[in-house]
């Protein structure tokens, strides 16, 4: 059915593949939303930093 190089052909098309396929559940699952949860948070941060040194009439640069 298959000679030897085929085999190992095979086994190596199948490794890179179930390794895309794993990494891409990883990154769907836990990096992409950790990033955007962490970027919304400090986006949130940014914001409320704002309110208050407008609130406080001072500029974001004099909070630095």
């Amino acid at each position: 059915m298959f000679t030897f190089d085929q085999y190992l052909g095979f086994l190596a098309f199948m490794t890179i593949l179930t390794m895309g396929f794993w990494l891409m559940i990883f990154l769907m699952t836990f990096v992409i939303p950790y990033w955007v949860f962490g970027a919304s948070m400090e986006r949130f941060k940014e914001m409320q930093a704002e309110r208050k040194a407008k609130k406080e009439g001072t500029t974001l640069d004099d909070l630095k």
